[in-house]
């Protein structure tokens, strides 16, 4: 069996995300001390180190996208359960430096379509750059906007840079931290989901911090 540039490249990401995420699992196994002195830079290698895993793993679906469109799995799934899956999720990354929240509106369906595995993908990118910045609390919502199911990350960070906003409503790449990956990322995890002609939709805001949204059409 022989590679090409593109098999080899590829399969070298999966291979460092593989390794970085036996690395991540190992730091994990370290216990706490109740000094701030050894459990901060644990827990800041630990964070990083899984934003890392992360990260590898978003570089490879846009990579991959770049030769193919990415195709959802499709399928019908509890945005209730979604949430607060997810919500565990935030709360297992941030060990109890901040506090986690997950809210649901009354107007929630109990059923949507989409692929569980893309929009938890895109929302954790989203709590590691919250979870980055925010001073005390983060919060998962779900809620109905414009006739779409809008999975919203909100927390208490200063907020997005002007220039962030400004190039987020022309359709730019730019995100925090300036690699530009995580947006176009969970963008393409929106555009991949079609309903009748409509295409999901990421949009940013600030509202007392740093407001993520993830339209679901």
């Amino acid at each position: 069996m022989t590679f090409d540039g593109t098999d080899l490249y590829a399969a070298l990401i999966h291979e460092l995300k593989n390794d970085l995420g036996l690395l991540s699992l190992t730091i994990d196994g370290i216990p706490l001390q109740g000094e701030a002195a050894h459990d901060a830079p644990v827990d800041a290698a630990r964070l990083l180190c899984q934003n890392v895993v992360d990260r590898l793993q978003q570089a490879l679906l846009v990579y991959k996208a770049g030769s193919q469109p990415i195709h959802p799995a499709i399928d019908a799934w509890s945005p209730h359960d979604a949430v607060h899956e997810i919500r565990d999720r935030a709360a297992a990354l941030s060990r109890g430096r901040i506090e986690i929240e997950a809210t649901l509106a009354p107007d929630v369906p109990e059923i949507w379509f989409f692929d569980r595995d893309l929009v938890e993908m895109a929302l954790i990118n989203a709590i590691h750059n919250s979870l980055a910045y925010a001073q005390s609390r983060l919060r998962i919502e779900a809620g109905m906007l414009e006739g779409c199911l809008a999975l919203t990350v909100r927390d208490d960070s200063p907020g997005y840079p002007d220039a962030i906003l400004a190039g987020a409503a022309a359709g730019s790449t730019g995100f925090a931290k300036g690699s530009g990956l995580g947006l176009q990322f969970s963008r393409m995890i929106a555009n991949s989901h079609d309903n009748q002609g409509r295409r999901g939709e990421v949009r940013l805001h600030n509202d007392h911090g740093a407001v993520f949204q993830l339209l679901l059409p």
